[in-house]
């Protein structure tokens, strides 16, 4: 191990941004408990400026926030703190974001609920171990689902984009986008 990696490995310092007050505030005891020194922001907002001030080695954000993106939060961490260990969670899961948060600098993507054992084994994780193979297949439905949202991150989040690229009308596309992803 590098000196940088021993430090971070000391460094436990810990940013919960989810909008979800009784979710982060469990979350951020539970966390402590585990080794670490938690601080909670609700915003994209409080959740950059929390990284201006003091970059913490560790960090789980929430895909969505009330206020925007929780990606922006990330890439916020990523260039304040580059060797910040990132776990983007969230009830949304699409390949499409897992792909943007990996490419933005987080080192893993959890779905909702997760527990405090998972979140810590994913902060702490260096990657070497693949997850199993999943027991079912995509549904049809999922597959179309995740070849939008993918169209639409790589768009940068632009429905008017992304709806021209996918020959389809705004209106319809931006109803796709408000639903949970099919099953």
């Amino acid at each position: 191990m590098t000196d940088d990696e021993l430090g971070a490995e000391r460094d436990r310092t810990l940013l919960l941004v989810d909008d979800d007050a009784p979710f982060v505030n469990r979350l951020a005891r539970a966390m402590e408990k585990r080794g670490f020194e938690p601080q909670t922001a609700m915003s994209v907002a409080e959740g950059k400026a929390k990284a201006e001030m003091a970059p913490p080695a560790f960090a789980v954000v929430d895909l969505r926030l009330g206020d925007g993106s929780g990606l922006d939060v990330v890439e916020a961490l990523r260039e304040r703190r580059a060797d910040c260990r990132i776990v983007v969670l969230t009830g949304y899961g699409a390949i499409a974001t897992a792909v943007a948060a990996v490419k933005l600098g987080a080192v893993d993507y959890l779905a909702k609920p997760a527990d405090a054992d998972e979140i810590a084994k994913a902060l702490l994780s260096r990657g070497e171990i693949l997850p199993p193979p999943p027991e079912n297949p995509m549904s049809a439905d999922r597959v179309r689902w995740e070849h939008i949202q993918r169209v639409y991150e790589q768009c940068n989040r632009n429905i008017s984009e992304t709806a021209r690229r996918l020959n389809m009308h705004r209106r319809t596309l931006q109803r796709i986008l408000a639903k949970r992803s099919p099953r």
